[in-house]
């Protein structure tokens, strides 16, 4: 099929002359056959098995003083596409101005303009980028959110939303800070739901994907910069984490593909774009620490991760170690897959093309 592949029983439609090879005509009978394609050929595993049910995927990100959360969230986008995922929600962790803005950039372009957004609106983390491609975005690319001060206290957003969906039928992705879920573990029962936020998560949240820490011990930046409320989150959440942590994506590059490609008015293009020649470390494409959190969140581990079953331990200074335990309720991940073919798995979805 020109101008598309299959990959896995999905439609990653990321080939360059998708736009300059196939007649408008062609075109858009293509693009109606792929839709048609998507909406009954259900997700499929990694054995063929089809499952008619897609993983439902609440986002929370710092996005801003790094951009793989631009690549985490067009993976996200694209197996949103494959009928894959359902996105529920995307919050920001972080405070600064623009990463709402930015965030509802990239859902546009994919097509969802209206996935509820959030951010705290406690005390919290104000960070943005120093590249300047947050501000490029927004300048160049269609979003009606202007600042990240004008959208919903994230608790909120995660109540209303925990609140209607099944049973442990949920899976969180944090990229960034866990400001966000320590407030929400910390909420009382309101008019949203008569449980509070602990209940309420032991009660819906089937999963907590984070890319934080470094194992078996370190300092990552995630952690670090909220370190109280990562603490606490480790500490009490009621269910299971799966930590991809920052050993992870440091070794698996993506984002060159994508820049040498001719994927027109693209803003997840222009952020590697822009941001990319910027930085010596990242001549060889970005590290993907926040793509292997989003990609375990649809996936699973299992063919990609060996897991370390056991406890983190989040040290007063933001640094943190691990305790190993069979009975534990959390992992950290190991690589299994060669970090060559998982970053040509993750930049092949960061490259999906909108399906309007």
């Amino acid at each position: 099929m020109a101008g598309s592949h299959f990959e896995g029983g999905e439609i990653i439609m990321n080939k360059q002359n998708f736009h300059t090879t196939i007649h408008p005509l062609m075109k858009q009978l293509l693009l109606f056959l792929i839709s048609i394609s998507l909406a009954f050929s259900g997700c499929a595993n990694k054995n063929g098995i089809k499952s008619a049910i897609p993983v439902k995927i609440i986002f929370d990100s710092d996005l801003g003083p790094d951009y793989d959360d631009v690549g985490a969230l067009a993976f996200l986008h694209a197996m949103a596409d494959s009928g894959k995922v359902e996105i529920l929600a995307t919050v920001a962790s972080n405070k600064h101005e623009l990463v709402a803005p930015a965030i509802e950039v990239i859902n546009t372009y994919f097509s969802r303009p209206g996935l509820p957004l959030g951010a705290p609106k406690t005390n919290g983390v104000n960070l943005g980028s120093s590249q300047h491609w947050a501000d490029s975005i927004v300048a160049k690319y269609p979003h009606t959110v202007n600042s990240t001060n004008d959208v919903r206290d994230a608790v909120e957003v995660y109540r209303k939303i925990l609140s209607t969906q099944p049973d442990n039928g949920v899976t969180i992705v944090t990229v960034g800070f866990l400001t966000n879920l320590n407030n929400l573990l910390h909420s009382q029962p309101d008019n949203i739901s008569p449980l509070n936020g602990s209940e309420l998560v032991a009660k819906k949240v089937k999963m907590l994907v984070s890319m934080a820490g470094k194992f078996p011990e370190g300092k990552e930046f995630n952690v670090f910069m909220d370190s109280t409320a990562s603490a606490y989150v480790y500490n009490n959440w009621p269910g299971q984490v799966i930590f991809s942590g920052f050993e992870i994506g440091w070794e698996i590059r993506t984002g060159l593909r994508l820049i040498k490609s001719d994927i027109k008015n693209s803003p997840v293009k222009d952020v590697f774009r822009i941001s990319i020649p910027l930085s010596a470390e990242d001549k060889d494409g970005r590290m993907s620490w926040d793509e292997t959190a989003v990609l375990i969140g649809v996936y699973g581990t299992e063919g990609f991760f060996d897991t370390v079953r056991g406890n983190i331990i989040v040290n007063p200074d933001g640094s943190n170690k691990w305790e190993n335990d069979s009975n534990g309720k959390q992992v950290y991940v190991k690589q299994k897959m060669s970090v060559k073919d998982m970053s040509t798995f993750i930049e092949n979805r960061m490259m999906h093309i909108p399906i309007h």
